[in-house]
């Protein structure tokens, strides 16, 4: 299966699958606005809409509506997932969702410090793509990280601990909301500067491409998906890596979660050319646009991605078109965004979505839907339970992971670690 050649943008046109080398570009017109705010960007432009380059001049832009189409064709039905995959993306979704309202309340109540920003609304590319992942994978992510890591198999009580700086967290409580790590799980990090993990993503994908070209480890095949924001697409680091990752045919997908805003500035406002996924085939990579509050499509999308990865046809940039239904961070009174543009896109929650088609496709029924919510409203209480429980970290905790050698500084010449003298943190107040 490959990607074809025409943009995803509501609603879609059907054109011919291509093979993912050929090359076509299509163009957008005013009747198809970048989630209704392209057209009125250009009629704000006073210089004229620049003519679409020639086909020759890019190298393909991925349709999912074609991928749709060459699997009915294939299986000879018109479902998207088995009855056990649609169940699996629903629970991930809620635990997600309830996660996250649940994150809300604690942070209110003086559980949680510093900022804490939440995912909702984004889960469909989440669980879109890293269901689709092995144990073996990496995902690397931002400061938005907590759904990622629950996607990828981190539990939410070592999540929620984390958040509550609890030393049962999976980062024994040093690493906080932007900083979720688990190397069980590959999890290699969330980051709170823009751009930063993009970088580590690929140094991951180098790693894995190394082990099987030049360490021969044939049954390594393993891929990486790097999570980042619109607002990083401006950033030098994201360019430099889609060059690295070209150049060197990485296995990875760089996914762009576009929710048209980078904190309090609008993506249109930032960019040039408010179409992230073009800056793919600039770098001789396949560019792809997809419907980020659907689920389905950002799945056929990421499994194609994904396959090509580990094939070693090299990386994607996809670029997953989405919005925040909370401001930026719990801190954030979100009153920049326009109330009519936030009450549209609650109209498009992902999860209202894909409850709607298990449903009407007899994968589920409501009894089912319920009792998976049900579960998982218990497994977040019980996290709350947990955090709340678990002890907070040592005071010797603090200097460990920071030197190479720590007995070089903050141990004392018995073994025993200076910050347990009392005397240790005397005048620090004054100073």
């Amino acid at each position: 299966m490959a990607f074809a050649g025409a943009k995803i943008i509501q609603p879609f046109a059907l054109h011919d699958s291509d093979p993912f080398n050929k090359v076509k570009l299509s163009t957008i017109t005013s009747s198809s606005p970048f989630l209704g705010s392209t057209r009125n960007l250009r009629l704000l432009q006073s210089a004229p809409t620049a003519q679409p380059r020639p086909a020759s001049a890019s190298r393909v832009v991925a349709a999912v509506s074609d991928v749709f189409k060459e699997k009915k064709l294939k299986t000879g039905s018109d479902l998207l997932l088995t009855k056990e995959e649609g169940l699996e993306v629903y629970e991930d979704m809620i635990l997600g969702r309830a996660f996250e309202d649940m994150c809300a309340q604690m942070y209110y109540r003086g559980k949680m410090f510093g900022f804490v920003h939440l995912y909702n609304g984004q889960e469909a590319v989440s669980s879109g793509f890293i269901k689709l992942l092995k144990k073996e994978d990496s995902v690397v992510s931002t400061y938005r990280d907590h759904v990622h890591a629950l996607s990828k198999g981190v539990p939410a009580r070592a999540v929620m601990s984390e958040l509550f700086g609890k030393k049962t967290g999976c980062c024994r409580g040093q690493g906080g909301s932007m900083h979720m790590f688990s190397a069980e799980h590959n999890v290699l990090g969330g980051f709170a500067f823009i751009g930063e993990g993009i970088p580590v993503a690929t140094g991951a994908a180098f790693s894995s491409k190394y082990r099987r070209e030049v360490l021969k480890e044939a049954d390594c095949d393993h891929v990486t998906l790097a999570f980042f924001g619109d607002g990083t697409c401006n950033n030098g680091q994201f360019f430099e890596c889609l060059n690295m990752a070209a150049l060197w045919k990485l296995p990875i997908i760089f996914v762009v979660e576009n929710n048209l805003w980078a904190i309090g500035m609008s993506h249109l406002r930032s960019t040039s050319d408010p179409e992230i996924w073009k800056k793919g085939p600039a770098f001789g990579m396949p560019g792809v646009h997809v419907d980020g509050m659907d689920v389905l499509k950002v799945r056929e999308v990421a499994k194609e991605a994904i396959g090509r990865a580990r094939r070693g046809e090299g990386p994607t940039l996809v670029e997953c078109e989405t919005y925040r239904f909370r401001g930026h961070s719990l801190a954030d009174p979100d009153e920049l965004r326009d109330p009519a543009e936030k009450a549209h896109y609650a109209t498009r929650d992902p999860i209202t979505g894909l409850k709607k088609y298990l449903i009407e496709n007899k994968l589920a029924s409501e009894a089912d839907l319920k009792a998976i919510e049900k579960k998982i409203d218990e497994v977040v209480e019980e996290a709350v339970e947990f955090a709340d429980e678990s002890p907070a970290p040592s005071r010797s905790q603090l200097l460990e992971n920071v030197f190479a050698d720590p007995r070089g500084f903050g141990i004392g010449p018995d073994g025993s670690y200076r910050c347990e003298d009392p005397k240790f943190t005397e005048g620090t107040a004054q100073v």
